[in-house]
């Protein structure tokens, strides 16, 4: 007879080694230039660039980090990812994305620090945005990875070690990125979207039929462990938490690369308009799992994510193997787009401009493909040493790309922006925010997250000091967006 652990590894290896084919058909159809490999040659229509998005977001914070929180804390959690970050980034998407594609289809921008650079005349801005977003995405690859080894550590009830789901995971990965670019990168994300919102359904209703129903799950709980407030669910956490993720949500990356490659404005408005109910029908029931979980008295190791255990006690070990396989893929996709993206800003606004300007497209690929491996190596090596929970890392890398979002979000809609002021911005929010996050400073004051006093900083920063100083000859101010309309 196979063995659980057999089925398992076959299940979860299959899956991936799918997921890798889809991205190497699509590199046969990838065009060399830098264009198609990081932006698909702005074709995305509707459905894949809203999925693509959708499965960039289905990180180890996602799908492992927010059930073990609702697990330990409540259902509650739903109001910040499910219904709150909704609203919140699909009104950013318009805002910003519009906005930014415009500018994009118009001057050819593929990063955001080249849109900040030409925009401000400034290699040193364009530099920064580039190194600050490097930073932020260093802990985020790093959570993928920890949530990987974790899931596989509670699938398996610690028969495969943390430490390899991790590698298996990097390594996946790294071949992705190097081969597909972000056509096959959003092919994969299509396919792995679509499967992800029907496998977590799927896992709903196999679990409610072994229980009997969700009586059976809320059994266990009384009125006040599910009154709403409770535990360390306040309205200023609440608030702090869905402000900080939505807006660093919009500066990740991967993520705001995705407001350069709809083929029109009409794809653009479609996909945000359609982005809340696609959050909650995937959030919702992810959520959920963790907090029955709870009410049922299951028992997660040190170490392991809810989920896994929960589906390896309910349901078949080849379902449970699927949908880790599944998640796994999810945070695959993830990790593959923060890398491309990672990859075009390193090789675009650092090494291009910094060391290289006349490289040829050819050696800007290999520097790429090189500066993946070296940060992919480098952040699974850190994640062995597990810094903080899924949560804690996750907000980390949120709220540290947030304190960018404010000072863009004046540049691309305030003509008196200036380059000074946008340096006052992004350097101030940015040294508010590591003393208080990574130094001696506290966390929060009167409850509230002191990231969102850093995005305060920064937008002070940057319009006061906009206000008091005169642009430089070669900046751009009314011309920036003048005269640009949508198809």
């Amino acid at each position: 007879m196979v063995s659980s652990l057999a089925v398992q590894v076959g299940v979860i290896g299959a899956y991936l080694v799918v997921a890798l084919a889809v991205g190497l058909v699509a590199y046969r159809l990838t065009d060399r230039a830098a264009e198609d490999y990081y932006l698909a040659s702005r074709s995305l229509g509707t459905v894949v660039l809203l999925f693509t998005t959708f499965a960039t977001l289905l990180s180890a914070f996602t799908f492992f980090g927010g059930p073990n929180l609702a697990y330990a804390a409540g259902p509650e959690w739903i109001l910040v990812m499910g219904l709150m970050d909704g609203i919140l980034f699909a009104i950013l998407w318009y805002a910003l994305g519009y906005k930014q594609w415009l500018v994009g289809r118009a001057r050819g921008y593929v990063t955001l620090g080249e849109m900040l650079g030409d925009r401000f005349g400034s290699t040193g801005l364009r530099a920064l945005v580039a190194g600050i977003s490097l930073f932020w995405l260093f802990p985020y690859i790093m959570l993928q990875q920890m949530g990987a080894g974790e899931a596989i550590v509670g699938l398996t009830a610690g028969e495969i070690p943390y430490w390899a789901g991790a590698a298996l995971i990097t390594v996946f990965m790294v071949v992705y990125v190097a081969a597909a670019g972000l056509r096959g990168v959003a092919w994969t994300d299509t396919v792995q979207g679509i499967f992800m919102l029907g496998i977590v359904w799927i896992a709903v209703g196999w679990v409610l039929v072994a229980i009997d129903g969700p009586a059976t799950a809320y059994a266990g709980f009384d009125a006040d462990e599910l009154a709403l407030g409770g535990g360390i669910y306040t309205p200023q956490y609440i608030v702090s938490t869905a402000v900080t993720i939505a807006f660093g949500v919009a500066m990740f990356p991967q993520i705001n690369q995705r407001f350069f490659v709809a083929k029109s404005g009409r794809v653009l408005k479609r996909s945000f308009a359609l982005w809340p109910i696609l959050v909650v029908l995937l959030f919702v029931p992810a959520f959920m799992l963790g907090t029955w979980a709870a009410g049922l008295g299951i028992e997660v190791p040190e170490g392991a994510n809810v989920i896994p255990v929960l589906l390896n006690e309910y349901t078949p070990v080849w379902f449970a193997a699927l949908v880790v396989a599944g998640a796994m893929a999810a945070m695959m996709s993830s990790s593959d787009s923060m890398l491309l993206s990672g990859s075009s800003y390193l090789t675009r606004d650092l090494y291009r401009p910094l060391v290289e300007p006349d490289a040829s497209e050819a050696k800007e690929g290999w520097v790429a493909r090189v500066g993946v491996g070296v940060f992919a190596a480098g952040t699974f090596a850190a994640s062995l040493f597990r810094p903080g929970s899924l949560i804690d890392v996750g907000d980390l890398a949120f709220s540290g790309f947030a304190q960018l979002a404010l000072p863009v979000l004046v540049s691309l809609y305030w003509t008196r922006t200036t380059r000074n002021g946008m340096y006052a911005g992004l350097v101030g929010s940015q040294a508010f925010y590591v003393l208080h996050s990574l130094g001696p400073l506290p966390t929060t004051y009167f409850g509230w997250d002191a990231a969102l006093y850093g995005m305060i900083l920064g937008l002070v920063l940057t319009v006061g000091v906009s206000a008091v100083t005169s642009p430089a000859p070669d900046e751009k101010q009314a011309t920036f967006t003048e005269g640009l309309s949508a198809d």
